[in-house]
């Protein structure tokens, strides 16, 4: 089950990324929400309550966010530039304070996996029209659906959780319904952006180094 918990995290911050276009910087506001069919899963997804992950975007720097009671600490800062993403977990489920540092890449083989038609739904969200995306895709031998709402006037930064879907998603996601199962447990996972202030970030939010008291993860 943590196993579960900590994939629909990856899974988050494969979707909540920063943006360029015509805002070049800023901080957005996302709200996850977890359910479940299976009740003791529910029960933990209750006293998690809904997520809230925060992002500082700079040009093509990014950093995310999340913090919550049972799951812990995770920050994860992606810089297009060098492509490298540092993952940063500070949780009881991972022994503590551990970083993890990766270089972004993509292959055919991780493309082949995922496939994405156009839906016909729309959604106006911040004031942001955003049009339908159907995704379907395979990580970690479980299948996810995904339908997902973007808008082309905020364009993502590729960073190493959006490499994932290559050049297969246009436009920045503003609302997502996700859709998974493991094991004979059915589990949905809600996603909104719910506020976007455009404001200044310093580049301290966005040093690649880990921080003193972290220690790498195994076999990372």
């Amino acid at each position: 089950m943590k196993k579960l918990i900590l994939l629909s995290l990856a899974v988050v911050f494969s979707l909540v990324t920063t943006a360029q276009d015509k805002i070049t910087e800023g901080v957005i506001t996302t709200k996850q929400t977890l359910s479940t069919d299976n009740a003791q899963m529910q029960a933990t997804f209750d006293q998690m309550g809904d997520m809230m992950a925060t992002t500082y975007f700079k040009g093509t720097k990014s950093r995310v966010e999340m913090s919550n009671p049972m799951s812990g600490d995770m920050v994860v800062i992606s810089d297009q530039d060098k492509m490298q993403s540092l993952t940063l977990m500070d949780s009881p489920m991972m022994g503590g304070k551990k970083f993890m540092l990766k270089t972004v890449e993509v292959t055919p083989e991780m493309l082949e996996n995922i496939s994405v038609e156009e839906g016909s739904a729309t959604k106006t969200i911040l004031g942001y029209e955003c049009k339908e995306k159907i995704v379907t895709m395979v990580q970690d031998g479980v299948e996810v659906k995904m339908s997902m709402f973007t808008t082309d006037e905020i364009v993502p930064v590729m960073t190493q959780q959006t490499s994932m879907l290559g050049d297969k998603i246009s436009g920045y996601p503003m609302y997502m319904v996700m859709n998974m199962n493991q094991q004979g447990m059915a589990m949905t996972m809600t996603m909104e952006v719910t506020k976007l202030d455009k404001t200044s970030v310093s580049e301290d939010k966005f040093n690649m180094t880990p921080p003193e008291g972290y220690t790498k993860m195994e076999g990372m």
